[in-house]
């Protein structure tokens, strides 16, 4: 058996090598796919179109509008002598935001009473209008500490309008000093980035696994290899271990470019990354050749393909919260092996957890990747009987 599997698994990779369009598919694309992500899944944002309506004039308003151009966040693109003007330049696109001060802005604050700044946001890009009034709160926020403490951010809305009110406190209160562990700088691309590993991942070994059996049945040579002396077990290592072999190079590429191209920390064990990632195709191994018991050529292959990963990528955490979804969709993401893969990925990457932290999503790799491959192997089989 121990021959007879070898020489399988080295005609499977003969067979796998020999096309240089092959050889292309195999580790470029998910180099590709690394770089698109990468650079396409940017939450942070820089030099938001600003415009300024200053009708007070003061120092302090001055002041205020250093710190927002400072920030790197923010570029003026205009100063309007009349509130009416900011309008026509959200509607034309021109500003994502606009900056109001009423007159009597910094009178009021010098009196201890609220200073309204009112913030126009254009929400047609939801995303955007968040993260952007986000970062405006944070500079007001800075200020308000520095007007003797006890400054506290008030968002209110008149009208459907995003404002911000300055408040000025001389009495003792609390100073907010916010922390953000494992990602200090809160970059999108480190969350995103490792995720990609999951992603390339599945997308290679379901490929290669569905694709490389159906296609000996589209050609007609899987009834040539059934009546070799091979078992059904036999030929079912044969095909999956060289898959297992070339998405482990891939996931050791990845890896590095996301390292040493996008910069992205790894705090953990790389042993741990690579069991886990053994555990994780376990469960691609298996759908994949679950997909090829079910379609009869290479096309009805790549349907299958599609009409699984995509679901699959949605509900697995790597774009949205799961948290935010509903309770059946949370319960049905626990059959996605990709949601426990990137729990274990994200941990590795940016926190540095060991098995002590991430046994659990292992353990569901595990189960899940045996069941499915205790499944697939035996419809498989069945299909060659």
């Amino acid at each position: 058996m121990r021959d007879r599997l070898w020489r399988l698994i080295v005609k499977e990779l003969i067979q796998m090598f020999r096309n240089p369009r092959m050889r292309f598919v195999l580790f470029v694309p998910p180099l590709l796919q690394l770089v698109t992500y990468g650079y396409a899944f940017n939450l942070d944002i820089r030099c938001v179109a600003t415009a300024v309506a200053d009708l007070d004039r003061t120092l302090e308003t001055r002041e205020i509008l250093r710190r927002f151009e400072r920030s790197g966040y923010f570029c003026f693109q205009g100063r309007v002598g009349r509130a009416a003007d900011l309008g026509p330049l959200l509607d034309a696109g021109r500003v994502k935001l606009a900056l109001q001060f009423d007159p009597g802005f910094t009178q009021d604050l010098r009196r201890g009473q609220p200073a309204a700044l009112q913030i126009l946001v254009d929400g047609t890009e939801s995303n955007t209008a968040m993260i952007a009034s986000g970062y405006a709160g944070r500079i007001l926020a800075q200020y308000n500490l520095e007007l003797q403490r006890a400054a506290v951010e008030v968002p209110t809305t008149r009208s459907g309008v995003p404002t911000a009110e300055i408040l000025r406190d001389r009495s003792p209160g609390v100073e907010l000093r916010a922390r953000a562990w494992y990602n200090p700088d809160l970059k999108s691309r480190n969350f995103f980035v490792p995720g990609v590993i999951g992603l390339v991942t599945m997308l290679v070994s379901l490929q290669l696994t569905a694709m490389a059996i159906v296609r000996e049945r589209e050609v007609g040579t899987m009834e040539q290899l059934l009546v070799t002396p091979l078992r059904p077990i036999e030929l079912i290592l044969g095909k999956t271990i060289p898959v297992a072999l070339i998405s482990f190079v891939d996931i050791a590429l990845v890896t590095a470019v996301a390292v040493f191209w996008f910069r992205v920390p790894i705090r953990g064990s790389l042993l741990l990354l690579f069991v886990a990632s053994g555990l994780f195709l376990l469960s691609t191994i298996g759908i994949g050749l679950l997909i090829s018991t079910i379609s009869r050529t290479q096309q009805q292959a790549m349907m299958a393909m599609s009409f699984f990963f995509m679901p699959a990528m949605l509900i697995s955490g790597y774009l949205f919260p799961i948290a935010n979804m509903p309770p059946v969709i949370q319960y049905v993401s626990l059959l996605n092996p990709l949601r426990h893969f990137l729990v274990i990925v994200r941990g590795i990457f940016l926190k540095g957890s060991g098995l002590e932290l991430l046994w659990q999503p292992m353990l569901w790799l595990l189960g899940l990747g045996l069941a499915l491959l205790t499944l697939s192997a035996l419809r498989f089989r069945t299909r060659l009987e």
